[in-house]
Formats: structure tokens, C-alpha cells, sequence
């Protein structure tokens, strides 16, 4: 509260008899030079200086004295930016406080989970960049979280999120539906359509909290390796020629690249013992014959002596 607006309370407190003058400047933390102070009558002058003071506040709520003092000296005003501190707070004029903004959340169909299997938990993000001529780059990323495999590498001038659909369908088409796609709340991954095209292939949704990268730590992973074997290697001049190298990259990755928390294998190599490897009990489907025998089981227990 101003000093204008406590003075202005302990005279209307002290008018109304209700306290004297020495206790309201007690409660209202005013001292009681400032209280018995009576300015002079302003000039016509003054007065419409004060007047465009006001205007400019109004018309500039973000400017501070020292912004207002400049146009009114831009305008003629002779007056210093301490007297335009004073007569501000005088008048009760402040930059009103930065209202927080409410980071924009998807809707999470599914609670956050560990991949345990291949196809279990993919996972997307976007990383940009630009070419030699200053030309943007944008790239959407796609990668299994059991197996590191990156599925898609894709870079475009702008991708929306039709255009994330149709090159997450080509995905699916190769290595078939995840059951779960992990991402931050980007307008592209929170969009209605891409929210209703995921619904409709039974992909359920995790995003992580917003502010907070390390929630999806596998592609911001990818992305510092991207970056560093990559995109501050290569000179890259046009979009054809950095899809070029971005597709060459994201293959030598799949191929040939050990990976530490692979054992040193490859993604691809890694995915190939899995695929010759028995699955753990539960996170296959029953076979025929293991329907056939549980049948046969069922059917001996219940026959009659």
C-alpha cells in the first residue's frame, strides 16, 4: 500500500473519531511526519502533468518511473524520474505483478511405466536446428525405450501434427503399435487430432510433467548424441541434403553404433536375440498349443472316476 493510500486511511479513521492521530500512524506503519504533511496546491501545470502521468501508466502498465520520466521529457515535460517515482506512488500507480502462466498438459491415458519388452513404451520428441543458410530445421524423433531403436529421424522445415501421424503410421507399418508413447506437452503432441488418431489405435499416452526433460530421458539422451555426432559435424546446406545425412546418421545408429546399456551391441542386434529369445511368461500371448494343453488340463480335472 502507498504511503498516499495509508495517509489517506488514518485521516478518514481519525475524522470518524475512532482512533487519534498518533495510534492509526502506529497500525498503519506510517510515520506521523508523513501524516501531518500537507502539499501545496498544484498548478494547472502540475496538474496536467499529473493528468498525462496517468495516461501514459494506463496506455504502458509494464513501464516503470524511469520509462514514463522518458516520454514525459520526450514530450517537453521538465521533470526528473524521482519526481515521477514520487508522484506514482503518490497516486497509487505500480506495475501491476506478472501473472503466472499455466503450462498447457496433455491428457495421459496410461501411468507412467518402465519398457520391459520391444514395442512396450516408445517415446517422441522434437529437436531443431538450421542449415548453413539459416534455413530451420525441425526434427521429430522416435525411438523404442527397451530396445533403443530409433524408428523415426525426420526433418522438415515445419512439422505439424498431421504430419506426425502420417510418419508415425509408417513406423507402426514397420515394427507394429506401441502400447504406450511417452512424450513432453508440445502443441504438436497434445493437439485434439493426434490425441483421437491415438485412441483410435489403442495407444495409450504418458507426458511427463511440463519443465521437466529428464521425465523422458531416453530421446533427450538421443538428442545430445544426435547433436554431438551429428549436427555440429556435418554443413549442412539445404533440407534435401540434411535429410541426406540425418537418414544416414539415424541407420549407422540402428546398425552399427554399440550402445553402453546395450552390452556394447547395437539397437538392431540387441532387438534380434530378443527376437530369438524366449519371451518371460506373461509378456507374450498364448501360443495354440499352450491353449490346446490348458484345455486338455481343464478337461482332465473335471472328468468322473
Amino acid at each position: 500500500m502507498s504511503p498516499g493510500h495509508k495517509k489517506q486511511m488514518v485521516t478518514a479513521v481519525v475524522r470518524d473519531g475512532l482512533c487519534s492521530g498518533r495510534v492509526g500512524c502506529r497500525i498503519m506503519r506510517l510515520a506521523r511526519a508523513t501524516w501531518w504533511y500537507r502539499a501545496g496546491v498544484r498548478s494547472d501545470a502540475q496538474q496536467q502533468m499529473v493528468a498525462r502521468l496517468h495516461a501514459l501508466s494506463d496506455a504502458n502498465p509494464r513501464y516503470g518511473f524511469r520509462r514514463i520520466a522518458a516520454l514525459l521529457r520526450q514530450e517537453g515535460w521538465r521533470v526528473g524520474k524521482r519526481q515521477v517515482q514520487r508522484l506514482r506512488r503518490l497516486e497509487g500507480l505500480r506495475v501491476p505483478p506478472t501473472k503466472r502462466r499455466l503450462a498447457r498438459r496433455g491428457h495421459s491415458t496410461g501411468l507412467p511405466t518402465k519398457a520391459t519388452y520391444r514395442g512396450h513404451v516408445w517415446t517422441w520428441d522434437f529437436i531443431a536446428d538450421a542449415t548453413m543458410r539459416g534455413g530451420a530445421l525441425r526434427m521429430l524423433t522416435v525411438l523404442d525405450e527397451h530396445t533403443r531403436e530409433c524408428h523415426v529421424l525426420r526433418a522438415d522445415r515445419a512439422l505439424k501434427s498431421a504430419d506426425v501421424i502420417a510418419l508415425v503410421k509408417g513406423a507402426i507399418a514397420q515394427h507394429g503399435a506401441p502400447e504406450f508413447i511417452r512424450s513432453d506437452n508440445g502443441s504438436e503432441f497434445i493437439a485434439k487430432e493426434l490425441q483421437a488418431w491415438l485412441a483410435a489405435e489403442k495407444i495409450k499416452t504418458i507426458y511427463i510433467e511440463p519443465a521437466s526433460p529428464w521425465q523422458n530421458g531416453f530421446v533427450e539422451s538421443f538428442h545430445g548424441r544426435f547433436r554431438d555426432e551429428c549436427l555440429n559435424r556435418e554443413q549442412l546446406w539445404t533440407l534435401t541434403e540434411a535429410r541426406v545425412v540425418i537418414e544416414d546418421f539415424r541407420i549407422k545408429y540402428n546398425m552399427v553404433r554399440p550402445h553402453s546399456k546395450l552390452g556394447y551391441r547395437s539397437p538392431v542386434h540387441y532387438a534380434a536375440q530378443l527376437s530369438r529369445s524366449p519371451a518371460p511368461v506373461g509378456l507374450r500371448p498364448p501360443s495354440a498349443g499352450d491353449r490346446q494343453t490348458t484345455t486338455d488340463t481343464t478337461t482332465s480335472t473335471h472328468r468322473p472316476d
